[in-house]
Order: structure tokens, then C-alpha cells, then sequence
């Protein structure tokens, strides 16, 4: 299983992965946020867990094959309104987005039939909190129409604050975290899972 480098690392890659396989039968796609979710887990206290989600995915593929990427953080929904401001405030440190880039080489993708399915590896550049990080990933594709596709994760993906190289800023964020709600740990160490739809336009 391939290493995450951080929450939104893992949504903009499987995006990525979408826009691939769309590619060889739209000029350009869109990701239907309506029927998408990036749901993440933590753990409290060594055996609490919890189940976390993005309401904001967005993100366009053109014709040249330039992808561009959105993850809303400030959209994070954790169920108790209070958690989420910190979460906000403390760990993603008041930044509104993180965005992905990348170029496809459209003419080198290979299309699925509708009802096809495989597996992709795919590659990009994620720019959070000021950093570049190079970021990639296998997933599940799945052709649903000529004009919808599927993209889960290929199994459980675990993502780390050791593996976004951002374990200091972070690590404080949780730090702060476990302080004001008087715990005894998180986790730095949480599992995602992803279900994203693109629409061709």
C-alpha cells in the first residue's frame, strides 16, 4: 500500500486517478461533488474511533490534459462543531485549501469500456500550507457510464503527519487538540477512504 502524504494528498491523487481513465472519451470532466466523499478516521484515547468527511472536493480536467485540484479543508465535518474550528484553527492552520496540479499525457491514456474496471497508479504535486510534496497512489477505477466514472481507494489507505513531512505543525495542531479536549492521545496515524465521481461535460 503506498504512503499518503497528507489528507488532501490522498483526495487530489484519486482525482487524478479519475481524470485519467475520463480522458479518452471527454474533451474535458468534472467532479460531481454531490455524489463524492473523503471520509477520514481518528482514534482518542487508544480506543475511541471516529469517523470523519470533506463536504468541498472540487476539481476540472481540460482538454490539454491539465488537472486542477481543490480540497476544501474549512469544510471538514467531524459532528461536533467546536472540533471542527479547532481542527481548522489548530491543525490545518487556518489555510482555506490545498490544491493538486498535474499534466496528463492524454494521447498515451488507455479508455475503459463501460462496466470495465481496473487499477491505476497515479502521480502528482500537491501544494498545501506553502509546500510542494510529490504525491502517488494505486486505486480502484470503474467505468459506470460513457459519461461517469468511479474512483475508489484500492483498499485502506493510512496517512501519517510523519509521511506529509509535516509532522511538527501538525503534530502541535494535535498536540493543541488533545490539550483543550483533555484526552489522553490521538492518533497520528489515521485511515481514508474515498468514493469520487467525474461527469464528462
Amino acid at each position: 500500500m503506498c504512503k499518503f502524504k497528507t489528507l488532501a494528498t490522498a483526495a487530489a491523487v484519486a482525482l487524478t486517478a479519475t481524470t485519467s481513465f475520463a480522458a479518452g472519451h471527454a474533451s474535458s470532466w468534472t467532479l460531481d461533488g454531490s455524489l463524492s466523499n473523503v471520509s477520514f478516521g481518528s482514534i482518542k484515547n487508544d480506543y475511541i474511533g471516529e469517523s470523519h468527511s470533506f463536504g468541498d472536493v472540487s476539481g476540472t480536467v481540460s482538454v490539454e490534459g491539465a488537472v486542477e485540484i481543490t480540497l476544501g479543508l474549512a469544510s471538514v465535518e467531524t459532528m461536533i462543531d467546536i472540533r471542527n474550528e479547532r481542527l481548522g484553527q489548530f491543525v490545518f492552520q487556518n489555510a482555506l485549501s490545498a490544491t493538486l496540479t498535474a499534466a496528463l499525457e492524454m494521447d498515451a491514456l488507455n479508455a475503459l469500456e463501460t462496466g470495465g474496471a481496473t487499477t491505476v497508479e497515479a502521480y502528482g504535486t500537491l501544494n498545501h500550507l506553502g509546500l510542494d510534496t510529490d504525491v502517488d497512489a494505486t486505486f480502484f477505477v470503474m467505468r459506470l457510464t460513457d459519461s461517469q466514472v468511479l474512483v475508489t481507494t484500492n483498499g485502506m489507505a493510512m496517512l501519517s503527519t510523519e509521511d506529509a513531512g509535516l509532522d511538527d505543525g501538525i503534530d502541535d495542531g494535535i498536540d493543541k487538540l488533545q490539550e483543550l479536549a483533555n484526552l489522553d492521545s490521538i492518533t497520528r496515524v489515521s485511515p481514508v477512504t474515498m468514493r469520487l465521481v467525474f461527469n464528462a461535460d
